[in-house]
């Protein structure tokens, strides 16, 4: 007999930033199958979910993922359902509108690595600031790239535990980092995001860090934190056509509220215009522009008008169900 630890992952009711919660349920002779998890339950008034008299909330398994640092231990991302098992208000990832997995989303996660002791990212020293950005992005050496041993744990991390996970990288302001996933289907690239999240915020317990997810932790003339969204569905990836493009790309602008209405807390502190964004106030798009609220990759271009469009938007703290489900809600929304 084997007993094996699952780890069922949800997200609370905090608004408008929700946080991940976890609890482990010990199983025996457990399948390795997401189909023989067990709904789950959980104390509802202690994550904003519930009211104490009828507080009893639930877990629905939707992916389950191998846990590289625990013995016999699976990762399983949930729903939150309310006890007559419909979908709680706070689960975005039963809106989504994607059953046939048509769209395909690349999140390009950024984060700030803080130091618990300082309160700072790594590379910041207290009472003052290191060197102007600049030597940071993409970096080598000991003397701009803090943080490296954990990121590259990170990501063992995650390729062990079968993500689709595509690549790291240090980015424009000290202590700040990306990783990239990839996913076909927008349930899925929203999984995969927050269990990558829980592993990088578990690992930071090991290590006295904690993740800054704020968009503009460091005020001034630092880059924020985004959580740019490429997608694209059938449309976008056979199409041939410019037109086409731009039709989509325009479905955006009537919508941009909506859209920055569930791209993230505090995002107004980074789409100012600088730094590599668009203004809050203001919808863009263009070729190879990073300036722009919507990229059209200039490899898009190359292949004939056949590929992506990249949403700059997202910020680092967004909820990546939220993201995509309201792209393709705009997506699908063009009149083509």
């Amino acid at each position: 007999m084997t007993r094996s630890k699952l780890e069922y992952i949800w997200l609370d009711g905090y608004y408008p930033t929700q946080n991940m919660r976890s609890k482990t349920k010990v199983v025996e002779d457990f399948s390795g199958k997401l189909e023989d998890c067990p709904v789950w339950s959980f104390d509802g008034s202690s994550t904003k979910q519930a009211e104490g008299g009828d507080s009893d909330c639930l877990l629905k398994p939707v992916a389950i993922y191998p846990d590289p640092a625990r013995k016999d231990g699976f990762l399983v991302m949930t729903e939150v359902l309310n006890a007559d098992g419909t979908p709680h208000p706070t689960n975005a990832r039963a809106t989504i509108d994607d059953d046939d997995n048509d769209f395909w989303f690349g999140f390009e996660q950024e984060y700030f690595i803080m130091d618990t002791h300082t309160q700072l990212p790594l590379g910041f020293p207290i009472g003052g600031y290191p060197g102007p950005q600049g030597l940071y992005y993409c970096s080598v050496g000991g003397r701009n790239t803090h943080g490296r041993d954990f990121v590259e744990e990170h990501a063992d991390l995650c390729i062990e535990a079968g993500l689709t996970f595509e690549g790291i990288n240090q980015e424009v302001a000290s202590g700040q980092w990306e990783f990239q996933l990839f996913a076909k289907g927008a349930k899925k690239a929203g999984d995969e995001i927050w269990v990558a999240r829980y592993l990088l915020d578990r690992l930071t317990e090991k290590y006295g860090y904690y993740i800054e997810y704020h968009p503009k932790p460091v005020k001034g003339d630092w880059n924020g934190s985004g959580m740019h969204a490429n997608f694209s569905n059938t449309l976008l990836r056979t199409c041939g056509s410019k037109e086409t493009y731009e039709k989509v790309c325009e479905a955006f602008r009537p919508v941009a509220k909506e859209h920055i209405d569930v791209y993230g807390e505090f995002n107004d502190q980074r789409l100012t215009g600088l730094h590599e964004t668009a203004s809050i106030n203001d919808f863009s798009y263009g070729v190879s522009d990073r300036g722009a609220s919507i990229r059209i990759p200039i490899i898009t271009v190359e292949q004939g008008w056949k590929g992506w469009l990249e949403d700059r938007r997202p910020a680092s703290n967004a909820d990546p169900y939220k993201v995509a489900g309201r792209i393709i809600e705009t997506v699908k929304s063009a009149n083509i």
